[in-house]
């Protein structure tokens, strides 16, 4: 894996070398090194799983073959233009959610020189995914389908941002609008398929299958990303911010957390009120009366029997597809996830 990481990251900067020599682009020495630096500060930080997953996947779509050097080099180039999202998403939302760390680092726009022009650098490192599908699969029968498939992707995960960002809205705080309905309509846009589908369907296009073919493997992603936020969601409130790199402000930002939904759902009238008086409040002796109401209400036990339930299922799911590739693709996913601590 470590090998595979290395390989995957020497990819990563031939690709930005090629997108600093654009020919579409006349570019100074001043704005090559805003790129380059804009770049490395947001792309590779961080654990690099979805990236990674779109190699783990086609090797094992071509039943554990070895793969030829070109075929590692385009499903690695797949793989960051999965990352190069993920940055473009994570730079904007930073700004949106007024973050201040991420991946243990403060965040992009805060650094004293980026302030704003972080926006555009979002729309940059969306417009690079472009550029690298066009140069390295424009002669693929399938550059139509990649093209089509990231701006899907890119379009539900907008989505899924918007009813977040409009549900969160200030001055309208309501937590009676908080449903695991509406929780579940957030993740499935909004995460699951960028982080789950798009990595696999990437994979699938590769090895020359048509995804109309595929939408049961798509619903088990869709399933084991919500799966993947709900732990999110638990270690934002009850993970150790030096493990997973960031400090939770779900219950300050007023977040549609999978917690508050739970605690809505058990709590009775007195509980209930502590909850609508104290939630979205950036005051730390507030963030402090939720988290004890969440363990007066044993959410860790309540999250302990989700994770169960949501692995059995999954597995049950799995071993219905009768394809023994794609199975393998799907539970190596789940075990990435499977009671993971960050």
């Amino acid at each position: 894996m470590a090998d595979l990481k290395s390989t995957f990251l020497k990819v990563y900067t031939v690709l930005k070398s090629e997108l600093l020599q654009d020919p579409s682009f006349e570019f100074t020495d001043d704005s090559r090194e805003w790129v380059e630096r804009m770049l490395n500060y947001n792309v590779p930080g961080g654990k690099l799983n979805r990236g990674l997953s779109v190699i783990d996947s086609y090797k094992l779509l071509k039943d554990g073959k070895e793969l030829s050097e070109e075929e590692l080099f385009l499903a690695s180039a797949l793989g960051w233009c999965v990352e190069w999202l993920q940055a473009y998403f994570l730079v904007l939302d930073d700004i949106m959610d007024n973050s201040h760390t991420r991946r243990g680092q403060p965040c992009w726009f805060r650094l004293p020189k980026v302030g704003l022009i972080a926006v555009n650098d979002g729309i940059l490192l969306r417009n690079h995914i472009g550029r690298i599908i066009r140069k390295h699969f424009r002669g693929k029968p399938y550059y139509v389908d990649l093209l089509d498939l990231f701006n899907e992707v890119e379009f539900q995960t907008a989505s899924g941002q918007m009813i977040d960002l409009i549900t969160t809205l200030e001055g309208e705080k309501d937590l009676s609008k908080y449903s695991l309905s509406k929780h579940r309509r957030i993740v499935q846009y909004k995460t699951a398929y960028y982080s789950f589908y798009l990595p696999v369907a990437c994979a699938l296009l590769m090895s020359g299958e048509n995804l109309e073919n595929h939408i049961d493997v798509k619903n088990i992603l869709v399933d084991m990303g919500i799966y993947f936020q709900v732990q999110d969601d638990y270690l934002d409130c009850f993970g150790a911010p030096e493990t997973i790199g960031k400090i939770g402000t779900d219950i300050e930002d007023f977040k549609c957390s999978w917690l508050v939904v739970k605690a809505l759902e058990v709590c009775n009238e007195d509980q209930k009120k502590v909850l609508y008086e104290n939630y979205g409040k950036p005051d730390p002796s507030n963030v402090a009366k939720v988290k004890a109401l969440y363990n007066e209400l044993n959410l860790k036990g309540v999250f302990a029997d989700f994770e169960s339930k949501s692995y059995e299922k999954l597995i049950t799911l799995i071993e219905a597809h009768p394809s023994k590739p794609v199975q393998a693709v799907l539970k190596s996913f789940l075990a990435k996830i499977y009671k993971r601590q960050k």
